[in-house]
Formats: structure tokens, sequence, C-alpha cells
């Protein structure tokens, strides 16, 4: 006898329930993942539901997409991993009626059906439309890297390969250096150096001779950069300096009301610059609306995506980036110059007005320029332009991003909601990725299983807005 609990003994003879259902409570997640999956026709979205016609037949795809399904929801995204918790797991023989399908069928499963296990993604987005649970038509938009398996030093960009054969120069040159001095003192240790530097030599010049093919290469690929673990993997850069991560940039539109992910991409464009319109128009088509507000950070600011998305009915809210070299040195910037638009005239910080000169095309965009006369003898031209003449630029359609600037000065709030909107689902879809990297490579393969995620997130979601009985009966009803 003792003062703790205990448990029974395993070899004594118990009456377990009969049936499974019983060791499922009604508040189980998983009866929201099997109804929200025999609601759907997966044949309509491209899963292939025949049976072959000889052999044995083929697993239902609804089986294999509950598994799928319940992995990613409880953090078990492996297909090895799946294939041990369908012999042991009661939630997931609940889930599939006992069936156990090998890794090698659930990973080929993921792999066979990538676009249409996007388009699940989507169906459960258009649910919670029917739900009317987007109807502020208002999204945040931001971006994330996802690190992939593609180790950096199997990532190649220009800048690095040039470093790398700055290093290797340098080696050899100190190698040379050593084998010079064991030179004059020859003696039994210094020709054991001798050997062994030559060896490390040989191989220096056999690496360079490597990286000088792998030049020519790099210098065919569109983006002069070569990954090759993962081919579709780029090697991105963060905010902080030497946080570059060889991954893709995954792009999400969160509701600001419930913090649903309505709409999402996988780029391995390593910036957000021509992200915003694309981003913005399907989340528009998405939940069917005429009008949309969105709101992004200072990364998405670029003249052309703003105006798209303006001509599209799409109010942006984003603040504009302070790039001006003038203001970094201490001078004025741009900013400090007041456009007078009935005059087609630009006010400086002495009072002066700077007039229209003329127009080019830079990179494809016509740019107006403007300078004053008076600059020659402005009494604070040193604190204006080192040149005679302080000009001014200005995109012809620079009027869009003049409002889209002013409408943020007006509401700088809308800066918060972003913070507290995007950021919480991108820390939870890390959070359960843990430190491994994403299990798939090439870029349709990272799309499927980001949608998984994104899938996944949008349960747990909506599961702690409702509760599962609820949801469970909402969901029969739409």
């Amino acid at each position: 006898m003792t003062d703790f609990i205990e448990g029974e003994n395993r070899f004594q003879s118990t009456l377990f329930p009969e049936r499974l259902d019983d060791y499922i409570a009604e508040d189980n997640a998983v009866r929201v993942i099997d109804v929200f999956i025999d609601e759907l026709d997966l044949s309509g979205l491209g899963f292939r539901s025949e049976p072959p016609q000889y052999g044995a037949p083929s697993y239902d795809p609804a089986v294999m997409l509950k598994i799928y399904v319940y992995g990613y929801l409880n953090r078990i995204q492996s297909s090895r991993r799946l294939e041990r918790e369908c012999g042991r797991n009661v939630e997931l023989m609940w889930l599939t009626g006992r069936l156990a399908p090998d890794f090698k069928t659930i990973a080929d499963f993921r792999k066979d059906n990538g676009e249409a296990i996007r388009l699940v993604c989507r169906e459960f987005v258009m649910l919670c439309r029917k739900l009317k649970l987007f109807s502020d038509a208002f999204v945040a938009i931001d971006g994330s890297k996802f690190k992939v398996v593609n180790n950096r030093d199997k990532n190649f960009t220009k800048a690095k390969l040039k470093g790398r054969l700055r290093q290797i120069d340098q080696s050899i040159e100190r190698y040379l250096g050593q084998l010079e001095s064991a030179d004059r003192h020859p003696d039994e240790m210094t020709q054991a150096k001798h050997k062994r530097l030559e060896e490390k030599i040989d191989k220096l010049k056999e690496e360079m001779a490597r990286l000088k093919k792998l030049e020519v290469r790099l210098h065919a690929e569109p983006d002069q950069q070569v990954s090759f673990t993962d081919a579709d993997a780029r090697s991105m850069s963060n905010s902080g300096k030497g946080t570059a991560v060889v991954g893709y940039n995954v792009q999400c539109a969160v509701d600001t009301e419930h913090h649903l992910i309505v709409e999402h991409e996988v780029t391995n464009k390593g910036t957000d610059r021509s992200q915003l319109y694309e981003m913005s128009q399907r989340t528009k088509e998405t939940l069917g609306v005429d009008e949309l507000t969105v709101v992004a950070d200072r990364g998405y600011w670029r003249g052309e995506e703003i105006k798209a998305c303006d001509e599209a009915g799409i109010t942006t809210y984003l603040p504009k980036p302070q790039t001006s070299g003038a203001q970094a040195e201490g001078r004025f910037g741009k900013r400090d110059f007041h456009y007078v638009i009935q005059d087609d005239e630009y006010e400086c910080p002495a009072g002066e007005r700077a007039i229209y000169r003329f127009t080019r095309v830079e990179s494809g965009k016509r740019i107006r320029r403007y300078w004053s006369s008076a600059c020659i003898g402005c009494p604070i031209k040193a604190q204006c332009t080192p040149s005679d003449y302080r000009r001014i630029s200005r995109w012809e359609h620079e009027a869009v991003t003049d409002a889209a600037e002013a409408r943020l000065e007006r509401e700088p709030e809308m800066m918060q909601v972003r913070r507290q909107t995007v950021e919480h689902p991108f820390a939870t879809l890390k959070l359960w990725m843990g430190t491994a990297p994403l299990l798939t490579r090439t870029l349709p393969r990272v799309r499927t299983e980001i949608s998984l995620s994104v899938l996944a997130y949008n349960i747990r979601r909506l599961i702690s807005l409702f509760g599962v009985t609820a949801l469970v009966e909402a969901m029969q009803a739409a």
C-alpha cells in the first residue's frame, strides 16, 4: 500500500467499449474534420476517386485527406509519423475506420494531389464565407520566409560565389607562403607538412574549378541564383543582418475581424514589392465583394501596385519607405517640398517654386522633372543640394501614392491593426512546424504543404470561435 494513485493491473481483464465512437467525445475536433471532408465532392476537386480496374483497390481520397488534415491539425506532418499514428491513435482509427496506409502511400497522396488539396483549402474559405464571417471585407496582407531542406552552403548567388572564390584565392596564397617557409628549413617534419599543404592546395584548386563551372551555370539563370537540394528555393534576406534563409516567401491575406486566412500564396521571390495587387485581387475575388480594404507594411510599397489596386476598387493602407539619399545625408528630402496641385509646381523650404521642365521615361515610367532657377543664389542651398540645382522627380501617377500616404496619416491606427492581425497566423504556423524546415521540395509541393497548414489553422480558428458541436451543426446546415 502506498500514498500514490495506483493504476490498474495491465494483466487484468477489462471490458472496453464495443464501438470506436464511444472513445470520441462530442466536442472532439476530429468530428469537424469528418463532417467537412464528407460534405466535399472530391472528384469534382480533382481527386482520383475511381479504383483501378486491376490489382488491389486504392484508398478512398477522403480517407487519405482526413489523415493529412488530422496530422497538420495536430503537428504531425511527416508521412512516417502519420503511418505510426494510424496504427495506435484512437482518433485516427475512428476517422479512417481502422485503415492504416503505409508511409509511401500517404506521401504519394500529397505529392500527386497538390492542386486538389489547395482547392480543399479554398473550399473551407468558401464555407467561412457562407457562414458570413467576412462581412467587413477588410484584410491585412504580409509575407514571411519559410526555411526549406536546402542548406545555405548548397545555395549560390553571384555575390556568394564571388566571395567564395576570393576566399579560395586567399587560402591558396597563404598555403603557398607556408610552403616557401617550409622549403627554407627542410627536415623530416617539414616534408610531412609540405605534402599536407600540397594536398590542401590541390583540393582548393579542384574546388575553384568546380565553382568556375558553376559560375557559367549561374549566369544562365534568370535571377542568377542556384540551389542544389531544392532547385526552386532561393536565398532570401530578413530584416536582421546575416539572417538570410534559403526557402520560400509565403504570402497571406488575413481577415481583421476573425483572423482567418482568406487567401495565401507561395513564391520564391525574396521581396514583397510585386505582391500587393495580386494578393489583394485574389482576396477580393474569394470574398466576392466589389470593394476591399487592405493594410500592409512598407515592404509592399510600389507605385504601380498601389495604382492597380486603386483602379480595382481596393483601398490600401501602407507606409511609404523613406529612401531619400539627401535626407540620409542630413539635407532636405523630397517630403520637405510641397506639391501645389493647381499650379503643377513644388514649393521648396526657401519659399521658391520649382517649375515643370520636361518629361522622360525611366524604367518604363513617365517621370516629370522640376527645378527652380533661384537655386544658384539660395541662402540655404547647402542644406538642399551640392549641385547647381535641386531637381525633383514626379511620377505621372504620383497623385495615387500621395493619396495613399495621406490616407494612412489620417488613420495611423491601421498599422496597429496590421500587427495584431497578420503576424499571429505566421507565428502559429511556424510554431506548429517547430525547428524543422518544410518537408517537401520544389515550389508546387511546398504550395501543397502550406495549403494543408493554412487549412489546419483555419479549422482550429473556427473551432475556437464556434466550438466543435456548434461548428458541426453550422457546417451541416450551410
